[in-house]
């Protein structure tokens, strides 16, 4: 069976209403343009209710989107075939070729356009994001809006600066006559392929970032969030098409796993950035390895916050706590999957969690703003989630709130999970070692900073991390110690929400970067240029004595031996001796 897919938007018409705003500057014009807003998002929409809510839908092949929250269909997205990942790739590849001619003025003017829009559309933006993934309004709005924004106008402020070709230093004084530099081109058609738990933010930064470095890229969404992401994609393509541009330079697809290897295996395809879990990567990697093809691998993680002896005020932390581990359902990669307390304020800080996550109130973006945890993207993994935590109270933890999965009394389709309280775990626990994307609040009591630092090291993880204290020596030791890509200090994620910061961590939790100087550099080619400085007066000539062919093997060699001793002699005197070696064997 073959599928036609409409790349352009895949299911929307981009309707650009197009007015030039009168700015007193070319470099700072944006354009104002509209695209269809989806019709479950508009009020009063009320989506047929499944039964048993399932992507995959037993009639045809197609990817059956609903609501996690409800269990409303959203919607049935077409999935691409191999041949619609060629056709995507060869369009974005011919709109890459003009679109890397453009200049840095004309990629800023359609980043400001995407970002009028974003700003001005934030309602709609966010009730999809919202039916697609299960997330509150609020959470959506610090997930979705907030990081999109703020990796837009780093762009805009820093990109032009980080690609710029960079002079670097020559060796004196033998390339004396040279200059060096390394210029960031583009690499062509680069992928992405993403996870559900943001959809939109996980969706654009990427976009953000390729398409400003000169590239096309195709973005690959979670087959979870499908129908969200062909109106996701639609805003980058509308703010292309109205400032003149080719949209076909991103194509965004969706399709089954079982296709995704023609992607990721792609010759066409210069690198891939994927975000998922640890089991997909290595079929990605595999896969990948075929072209050769470099890789950005960010898979999540099991991020401790250890909480020192000397906080200052451990009521006021507990908030920021409550939304580290609960943002987004706790679907969040750099969310708090473990507090490591030290004993001063172990007791203290339970019976605060535990009286405040009793008040935690499930439920659904149709609800407007009386809930406060919304609905897990599926319930393939409440099984594993309930047995994790009955293995840890069989070891001694106890389980203080919640423990189990949640029949929701408005929407018994959802997929929620209780809001969970664990305490007095250790780290020989499966819950202390799996990651449970979970609303589980997990506590482990540690007898001092040393073992602190034992156990948030103790799992194969590594992405983020946070501490929380006074003591200056302590904090340092925290960070310095900590084996992690990123670490907060007296705060929660913030190394996400500036933009300037490489994101990405190590071991368990996968390599490379994304964000910052270097995410926006790893999507380029750095080519190293050396050049004649003073080209008609001075440049490279091979000296007699070892012209091919070589007429005097020895005197070659003393000749060469010379000439390294002259550049790189550790004393004067054996400089000298170089110089001499030199002049008496030309």
């Amino acid at each position: 069976m073959k599928i036609s897919f409409d790349f352009l938007i895949s299911g929307f018409t981009v309707g650009c209403s197009v007015t030039r705003e009168n700015f007193p500057f070319a470099a700072l014009d944006s354009i104002s343009y509209t695209v269809p807003i989806p019709e479950e998002c508009k009020e009063g929409w009320k989506g047929e209710l499944l039964e048993e809510p399932s992507i995959r839908n037993e009639s045809d092949y197609n990817i059956q989107c609903y609501c996690p929250a409800t269990g409303q269909l959203l919607g049935r997205v077409r999935p691409a075939y191999p041949e619609d990942i060629d056709k995507a790739i060869a369009k974005s590849a011919a709109a890459q070729a003009e679109w890397a001619k453009t200049s840095f003025n004309q990629r800023k003017r359609v980043l400001r356009s995407l970002l009028k829009y974003v700003l001005a559309n934030q309602d709609t933006i966010i009730t999809a994001a919202c039916l697609d993934s299960g997330k509150t309004r609020i959470d959506a709005a610090l997930g979705e809006i907030l990081v999109v924004v703020e990796k837009i106008k780093w762009v805009l402020n820093n990109g032009e600066r980080a690609l710029r070709p960079e002079q670097r230093s020559v060796s004196w004084p033998l390339m004396c006559y040279k200059k060096a530099e390394v210029r960031y081109e583009p690499l062509g058609v680069v992928c992405a392929c993403v996870s559900w738990n943001y959809p939109f933010h996980n969706l654009l930064c990427p976009i953000i970032s390729s398409i400003f470095a000169g590239n096309g890229i195709i973005i690959k969404g979670s087959e979870n969030t499908a129908w969200s992401s062909d109106y996701f994609a639609s805003t980058i393509k509308g703010a292309l098409a109205a400032c003149g541009h080719n949209p076909d330079l991103v194509q965004s697809i969706t399709c089954w796993p079982e296709v995704a290897p023609h992607l990721t295996s792609h010759p066409g395809i210069a690198h891939i950035t994927f975000i998922g879990s640890r089991p997909v990567a290595h079929h990605v990697a595999a896969s990948a390895s075929k072209s050769l093809t470099p890789l950005c691998i960010e898979l999540g993680g099991k991020d401790a916050a250890i909480i020192l002896d000397d906080v200052p005020n451990i009521k006021a932390l507990s908030s920021l706590l409550m939304r580290g581990v609960f943002q987004s359902a706790s679907q969040n990669c750099i969310g708090i999957e473990r507090m490591v307390v030290l004993p001063k304020l172990y007791s203290t800080l339970a019976e605060i969690l535990e009286e405040r996550i009793r008040k935690l109130r499930p439920g659904s973006v149709l609800d407007g703003d009386e809930v406060d945890c919304g609905a897990m993207i599926s319930a393939a993994g409440f099984d594993k989630l309930e047995s994790w935590i009955e293995d840890a109270v069989k070891k001694g933890a106890r389980c203080l709130v919640g423990g189990k999965r949640l029949i929701h009394p408005k929407y018994p389709q959802g997929h929620y999970f209780s809001p969970t309280l664990l305490v007095d775990v250790t780290e020989d626990m499966l819950i202390a070692q799996n990651e449970t994307f979970a609303p589980i609040c997990v506590l482990m009591r540690a007898k001092d900073v040393t073992h602190a630092i034992h156990l948030a090291n103790s799992t194969e993880y590594g992405l983020g991390g946070s501490v929380f204290g006074r003591n200056k020596r302590n904090l340092d030791r925290v960070v310095r110690e900590f084996k992690s890509g990123m670490v907060s200090v007296n705060d929660f994620g913030v190394y996400y929400l500036n933009q300037s910061l490489p994101f990405g961590g190590v071991r368990g939790s996968g390599y490379g970067r994304f964000a910052g100087v270097e995410g926006m550099r790893a999507v380029c080619n750095v080519k190293a240029v050396c050049e004649d400085r003073f080209p008609r007066l001075i440049n490279t000539a091979i000296p007699p004595v070892v012209d091919y062919p070589i007429r005097d093997g020895n005197r070659g060699w003393r000749f060469t031996q010379g000439l390294i001793e002259l550049a790189y002699g550790e004393s004067w005197g054996r400089v000298a001796g170089g110089l001499w070696k030199l002049l008496r064997n030309m």
